[in-house]
């Protein structure tokens, strides 16, 4: 037995009625801040605005250290001292640090711990991603991932460093 024409149609607005009614909550839910504000785990499906992705990754001649998405070296900059971003002006058009961008989550890959991830405001505005207190950067002179030419050398007012998973920088061997 089929259905009046008028009894289909009224089914199918009231099943878009409902469609719509769910999205609206799932909006309402997503725009209310339900979320995290730490550090989101790679691969853990958060709806969240766009992420910042720090892991740990094994560079040539330095083992395994800190990079970005793309596979670039992250560095900590000695005179920061766990505090503060120090690295500005012309100093961070050679060391660019690593921003968070307003409405961005930190999202950790592998090796990298979640509790050592934060940010720091920025002097020249918004926030700077730090790893265990260290403000990070990447270097113009690593001109491809995997690089880590900026290693140990001393630029821009005081030396800079890789960083290890541990949150230790990679400090050079002492002479014997």
């Amino acid at each position: 037995m089929r259905r009046p024409l008028g009894d289909r149609r009224a089914a199918r607005l009231t099943a878009s009625r409902e469609a719509l009614a769910l999205a609206s909550v799932a909006v309402a839910l997503l725009a209310s801040g339900c979320g995290t504000s730490g550090p989101v785990p790679a691969g853990s499906g958060h709806p969240a605005g766009p992420k910042v992705m720090i892991m740990a990754r094994a560079l040539p001649g330095v083992g395994r250290v800190l990079v970005n998405a793309t596979g670039y070296a992250l560095y900590m900059f000695a005179p920061d001292g766990r505090r503060q971003v120090t690295c500005t002006g012309a100093c961070a058009g050679t060391w660019p640090p690593v921003r968070l961008p307003s409405g961005a989550v930190l999202a950790v890959g592998p090796g990298v711990k979640p509790s050592l991830l934060g940010s720091d405001p920025d002097p020249g505005g918004g926030r700077v991603v730090t790893y265990d207190g260290w403000p990070l950067y990447t270097y113009s002179g690593d001109v491809q991932p995997g690089q880590a030419t900026g290693q140990a050398i001393d630029l821009n007012g005081g030396p800079w460093y890789v960083l290890r998973p541990s949150g230790a920088p990679l400090l050079p061997s002492p002479q014997s």
